[in-house]
């Protein structure tokens, strides 16, 4: 081995840090704790080891930044007890967050209805936590001696701080182009690709539908195999006009319901010509409601919003929804939060403009929904300015990602005294909220011409998180807090905002009525609110509530 393979070797060996072991040590314990939903062992592990790896970073950054600024340092016997004493404390806060992780997890676990846990499995959790750690301050050594050796080349031309400055900005630039530009698109494109041949695959348990007001009928003008996986599993379930006869006891219209996949259409724009075209061949604009549904990434509707829907509008509704991705919603919402708004704005803008064509006192009430990444999509794809002359008539937008900008500028512009999980937007005419509780009905409060609701749970964090909780404590950690977020939760910079993060990746594995996963329940009482739907008693809603057991 050479004179600078041995270096090298020696640099990405090295003595640990003591203050950055002390520092992960610190990170590993606070990642114990409980954040919204609960978390396997697995999902523990592969995050402890995330929190280890960034507190050794942080620890060695800050011992850098000490010595540059040449202040005093600890030497010889008072830096070892020093290191001692901090190493043994650091290793009792592990331990101790360790003996309580399982009563942490049942703090969650109770609040949803979920069987507690016996162990939270600590071997399991040390086991995988410290080779991935292990492994993440490797590259970051690595990634260290790449800036020292651009420093030193550099410093043949410039000062030496400016040198080292330079190499640290231009290696941090060609660090994120590479995982954001080269190593995260070809990501993207394997995954978009593997799920585009799952999409592809004919489900041999489904058939064509023989409804012809259903897309991929034989009527139809979309065929049965463009509709991909998703658009054949939407358009083959939900209630036929027999269910809705025996549950209101007298005859109903078969719901109508559209859907064009990704291959229906080779662009955007023709995808949404042909969901219109669709919509005229059935007869769609001679319903009494016409919702349009923006799907999540993977082109799925949730059948709990759409089925629910369907009972409330007593069958006299058509819906139509545009596939836009196979991608799952949270890789897209943390990589690419903007796609899908294109295609969402596309479809508005085709059927909107039909509509506002039609007679006023002849043409369909006009809703939109979209649930998690469509809710964000569903709000991109319209402007309000533009709708103004003519609005639509209202949305139930449920799950909405932390990116929706309507939901944001709502929750930030509150009545003093609600909370960020529940906000009360000025009088309740134009947006409420909702949440496990009936929280819609606002004494004094009429709703205007145009009815907006978002349907949400304090423990979805999908909604609730907040790259800021880096650095502060977000507000709906404030008290009160919601019905379903642990007493035991506390903020910690930076471990929060990782925490946070690896529950959007299982936030989807929470029971109906918590985290990611909207019950029934509570989409019925939002269909009622935001369509107002005439003669629905209190005893008819319990009644098709029970219909819907999550």
């Amino acid at each position: 081995m050479n004179g600078s393979g041995a270096g090298l070797l020696r640099r990405l060996i090295a003595r640990p840090s003591i203050p950055g072991l002390c520092i992960g040590t610190l990170f590993f314990a606070a990642s114990l704790t409980p954040s919204l939903v609960p978390r396997e062992f697995y999902v523990q592990g592969a995050l402890a080891g995330v929190a280890i790896a960034t507190g050794y970073a942080l620890g060695v950054l800050g011992v850098s930044i000490w010595r540059y600024l040449e202040l005093p340092l600890l030497r010889g016997r008072a830096k070892q007890i020093a290191a001692l004493a901090a190493g043994i404390a650091c290793a009792a806060v592990a331990l101790f967050c360790l003996s309580r992780a399982a009563e942490w997890q049942n703090s969650i676990r109770a609040l949803m209805e979920l069987p507690p846990v016996d162990s939270a499995h600590p071997y399991l959790v040390v086991a995988i936590a410290l080779p991935l750690a292990a492994v993440l301050v490797l590259l970051a050594r690595l990634f260290a001696v790449l800036i020292d050796a651009a420093a030193r080349a550099l410093r043949r031309f410039i000062p030496r701080r400016i040198a080292h400055a330079a190499s640290i900005a231009g290696a941090l630039f060609l660090f994120w182009t590479l995982i954001n530009g080269v190593l995260f698109r070809t990501l993207l494109t394997g995954m978009d690709a593997s799920f585009q041949q799952v999409d592809s695959l004919i489900e041999p348990e489904l058939a064509p539908p023989a409804d012809p007001a259903r897309s991929g009928s034989a009527e139809s003008l979309i065929g049965w195999e463009e509709l991909g996986y998703r658009g054949r599993e939407y358009v083959s379930a939900g209630p036929s006009a027999d269910d809705l006869a025996r549950f209101f006891g007298t005859e109903t219209p078969a719901p109508i319901r559209v859907y064009v996949g990704l291959n229906s259409a080779e662009t955007i724009e023709e995808r949404a010509e042909l969901a219109l075209a669709e919509l005229e061949r059935v007869g769609a604009f001679e319903r009494s409601n016409l919702i349009l549904v923006t799907p999540t990434g993977t082109g799925w509707i949730d059948p709990r919003a759409v089925d629910t829907m369907e009972y409330v509008l007593r069958g006299d509704v058509a819906s139509v929804a545009v596939q836009y991705s196979y991608l799952p919603s949270w890789l897209t919402l943390l990589s690419q939060p903007d796609y899908g708004a294109e295609t969402a704005r596309a479809v508005f803008a085709e059927i909107y403009g039909h509509w506002t064509e039609l007679p006023r006192d002849r043409r369909p009430r006009l809703y939109l929904h979209g649930m998690s990444l469509g809710a964000l999509n569903s709000d991109r794809g319209s402007d309000l300015f533009d709708v103004l002359a003519d609005p639509f008539h209202g949305a139930l937008w449920s799950g909405p990602p932390f990116r929706a900008e309507t939901w944001r500028q709502v929750t930030a512009a509150r009545e003093p005294g609600s909370p960020a999980w529940l906000p009360r937007f000025r009088d309740g005419s134009i947006v409420r909220f909702k949440n496990q509780h009936d929280t819609l009905d606002i004494p004094g409060a009429k709703w205007g011409p145009l009815r907006i609701v978002f349907l949400q749970y304090a423990s979805d964090p999908i909604t609730f998180f907040e790259p800021q909780a880096l650095y502060r404590k977000p507000e709906w950690l404030y008290e009160p807090r919601g019905p379903d977020v642990s007493p035991s939760l506390r903020w910690f910079p930076v471990i929060t905002m990782l925490q946070i993060g690896a529950d959007i990746i299982h936030g989807g594995d929470a029971p109906a009525g918590f985290g990611h996963v909207l019950a029934a329940d509570d989409y019925i009482d939002c269909w009622l609110e935001v369509t107002g739907a005439p003669g629905w008693t209190d005893a008819d809603a319990a009644r098709l509530k029970r219909l819907f057991p999550d």
